[in-house]
């Protein structure tokens, strides 16, 4: 059994408003096999709200959310195995 962690996918949603962070959200989870991983930056205020909100709507877990120094926010969503 390997402990490598499943690869991370980046998608940037800086600069854009609600909803696109969340639409290029289920855009990589639905390309993102089974228990992948991905990371979303997106600096609109709201995504702190739908980001998990769809997530959890999507069968997904925030795995952790993060603020950046330069004001955008990282979320690490995992899709459901």
């Amino acid at each position: 059994m390997s402990d490598a962690k499943p690869e991370e996918r980046l998608m940037d949603a800086r600069g854009h408003r609600c909803p696109v962070p969340t639409l290029r959200l289920r855009r990589a989870l639905e390309e993102a096999p089974a228990g992948g991983l991905v990371r979303l930056l997106a600096d609109d205020p709201l995504a702190r709200i739908d980001v998990p909100h769809f997530a959890a709507s999507a069968g997904a877990t925030v795995l952790e959310i993060v603020d950046a120094p330069n004001g955008a926010i990282s979320f690490l969503v995992a899709k459901a195995p």
